[in-house]
């Protein structure tokens, strides 16, 4: 691992950083792994009450099993290998080897030690129960039911009711730890059958056929077997790999219950999942003239007047820097569109000045920094432990990311890779290098392949392990690659761009927002989640308890591209009518919002994927504005809608860059981008429509 870029920004990353053992959360077990042996465990729910007046669900790792060597002493974990979803850890010291084996997914935990016997303490006293394999040490602990698999020739010997001794046999010392996911011989007989074929390596591939806008995205195992005749592995799927997916059905097994919901058992080295691509184009044309739009008018004069000052309201770093560029850039959208090439220019020239600050690398105070020594870009001066603990390097870089992509499709020769743009393949490498074992950046620093989702933390520490708030900070970063490539032909980045944006969206849909009604219990109050910890999740956020910003960090920035936020309309209405409760209970608590309506601007926008009429009415002109946003930006988003229709993701295009509305009258609306400024381009739409995009230009139709 010394040869590679350190894996930050993973659920196992507290491996190579914290001296204190963390919990790993692999799901569905958990593991730690300390200096008196190695902790398996099987989360169980934990309600917790707040003084927020709600819950918070947790599902902690507390060991049940803890084993180690009796020959030797064992030491806290390291990391020793990782692919793209198993670890394996080591736990050995002068020259004697302790290792173990975790993957997400799996219910196993696969060990190895180099000699001697193994010791097995139990936190609560274990009854033995009947097994008629004699390799099989199977306990019921507090009610859960656990399993340790030694090799051909071991013998168990109870020591005391929480202690036990794996005699192992001098030629084989592999074990497997192993927690059922019920008391049936139907599941015992599942796990016991593939206990020994030991996940050695895993891999995810995808592809994008853009011709029809599938991505199928593949699970690969290679097994390694112990002994005996099993060849396949067993894998637990999670609800966004097994809900609607057809292709498994009748082959899936019992589920486990978790923080993710039911992780239900496949007995397979390989499965697939199958996405449609949800289209979006970087910006909405003009739109028709209406009772709004003086007051459009009146706020492109207004904030291109305060464009300078609200590049920079809060914070000097990347994040709150990157957050400017990109409501300036949302901006220009539509002034480009609406106003003057007078006022157009002039955004753009602010725009690449505060980029070329950054990049010239000649300022003492704001630059990007490549760090060789953990294989990372650094953006100073710090913000949120971005340098420190490596945290939230896809929120800020994406913001960077997008805004280049937009300047790029303005003025392609400034942002070449000779001159501005050759800083944007750093920040992508950053948080996207799609090559495994690099020196100088890991694979998908941000991106956990079998949870389908990012996590921001990059050290991993806590009691609950990894964390994520913000998922649609983490989308916005995936827009800007899929943009950056669709400009520069690289079909091999825009690919991975529509996997890891349609991959998060299905996560968030599943695990932020639980659409489908699979994850969260009846004790959480609330329909989504704002918080997501690799063993819990909260309505909460890390700077306020304030309720329209516990919704809204997982909005913003609401743009062209946020269409997915209109996948679920009953949803959307659900989440929305929840805010007077939720302020109501704040504010028995004797605290208020400040502004009472704070971010009542991505509250309408959000509304209006689903209701445009409803949206506009309840939006405010002077009322408050989200940071990250404009009063323009969200007028004319507005209005765009009330035009266009909500998103239809029934119909699809054979570009990632399009988009389909529909109005009540049944009448569509369709966008298409050609990212091409050589050549034009027919668009197809699914549903026969074709629309010819002029080299660099947004094209559209209504039918």
């Amino acid at each position: 691992m010394l040869t590679r870029a350190a894996p930050t920004n993973q659920w196992y990353s507290s491996l190579l950083f914290s001296k204190d053992p963390q919990p790993l959360y692999a799901q569905p077990l958990t593991g730690r792994a300390t200096a008196q042996g190695f902790e398996m465990a099987l989360p169980i729910k934990a309600v917790v009450p707040t003084e927020r007046k709600d819950n918070e669900i947790h599902y902690p790792h507390r060991p049940a099993l803890t084993v180690r060597p009796m020959a030797f002493e064992p030491t806290i974990g390291r990391l020793a290998q990782a692919s793209d979803w198993a670890i394996d850890i080591a736990m050995g010291q002068s020259g004697q080897r302790f290792d173990l084996t975790m993957a997400h997914g799996s219910p196993y935990v696969w060990g190895h030690i180099s000699s001697g016997n193994l010791r097995i303490d139990t936190q609560a006293p274990g009854q033995r129960m009947p097994h008629d394999d004699t390799r099989v040490l199977l306990l019921q602990i507090e009610g859960q039911r656990y399993a340790v698999f030694g090799p051909e020739g071991v013998r168990f010997e109870a020591v005391t009711p929480q202690r036990w001794v794996a005699h192992m046999p001098a030629d084989k010392r592999h074990f497997v730890l192993s927690a059922l996911p019920d008391d049936s011989a139907e599941s015992l007989s599942l796990i016991s059958r593939h206990a020994y074929v030991r996940t050695s390596d895993t891999r995810v591939n995808w592809h994008y056929d853009a011709a029809d806008q599938q991505l199928r995205t593949r699970y690969h195992i290679t097994p390694q077997v112990l002994e005996g005749e099993e060849q396949r592995p067993l894998q637990a799927l999670y609800p966004h790999h097994w809900h609607q997916n057809t292709s498994f059905t009748q082959s899936l097994g019992p589920a486990y219950a978790t923080v993710r919901g039911p992780l239900k058992l496949l007995a397979s080295a390989e499965f697939e999942t199958r996405l449609q691509h949800k289209g979006f184009v970087p910006w909405w044309p003009s739109t028709p003239s209406s009772s709004h739009s003086e007051t459009l008018v009146n706020l492109i004069n207004q904030d291109l007047r305060d464009a300078r000052r609200n590049m920079l309201h809060i914070g000097k770093g990347p994040y709150w820097q990157g957050k400017g560029l990109l409501r300036t850039t949302k901006l220009l959208d539509v002034v480009q569109v609406q106003g003057s090439k007078e006022q157009e220019l002039r955004l753009i020239d602010l725009l690449k000045g505060r980029i070329e600050e950054w990049f010239a690398g000649t300022d003492r105070q704001r630059y990007f920094h490549l760090d060789r020594s953990l294989g990372t870009v650094l953006g100073y001066p710090e913000e949120y432990f971005s340098i420190e603990q490596m945290n939230d390097h896809h929120f800020h870089y994406g913001y960077w990311i997008r805004a280049m992509a937009e300047l790029a499709l303005r003025d392609p020769d400034w942002a070449s890779p000779e001159r501005w743009g050759g800083m944007v393949p750093w920040l992508i490498k950053d948080i996207a290098t799609a090559e495994r074992g690099r020196a100088d950046f890991p694979f998908l620093r941000h991106f956990d392949v079998y949870e389908g989702h990012s996590w921001a933390s990059g050290v991993a520490l806590g009691d609950l392990g990894n964390n994520q708030e913000s998922s649609s900070e983490a989308i916005n970063a995936w827009v800007g690659l899929i943009l950056w490539a669709e400009i520069h032909g690289d079909t091999a980045l825009r690919d991975l761009g529509v996997y890891l944006y349609n991959t998060e969206i299905e996560a968030i849909r599943h695990y932020w927002f639980d659409v489908n009604r699979l994850v969260f219990p009846p004790e959480y109050p609330h329909i989504e989640t704002s918080m997501l910890f690799g063993g819990g999740y909260k309505h909460n956020t890390w700077w306020t308890d304030e309720p329209r910003q516990i919704k809204g960090i997982n909005l913003l920035p609401i743009t062209t591209a946020s269409t997915y936020l209109g996948l679920d309309p009953k949803h959307t209405l659900q989440s929305l009518a929840t805010l007077p409760k939720d302020t109501a209970m704040f504010e028995s608590r004797g605290k208020k919002a400040n502004p009472k309506d704070i971010w009542q601007d991505l509250f309408a926008k959000y509304m209006a994927l689903t209701d445009p009429a409803k949206a506009l009415s309840q939006w405010e002109r002077w009322g408050s504005v989200e940071l990250g946003e404009s009063r323009t930006h969200t007028l004319h988003y507005l209005m765009s809608l009330q035009s266009m229709g909500t998103p239809d993701f029934s119909i699809h295009a054979d570009t990632p860059l399009h988009a389909v509305f529909k109005r009540p009258d049944g009448a569509r609306h369709y966008l298409a981008f050609n990212a091409d400024r050589k050549a034009p381009r027919t668009v197809r739409f699914s549903n026969g429509v074709t629309l010819t995009a002029p080299p660099g230009t947004l094209a559209q139709t209504s039918r």
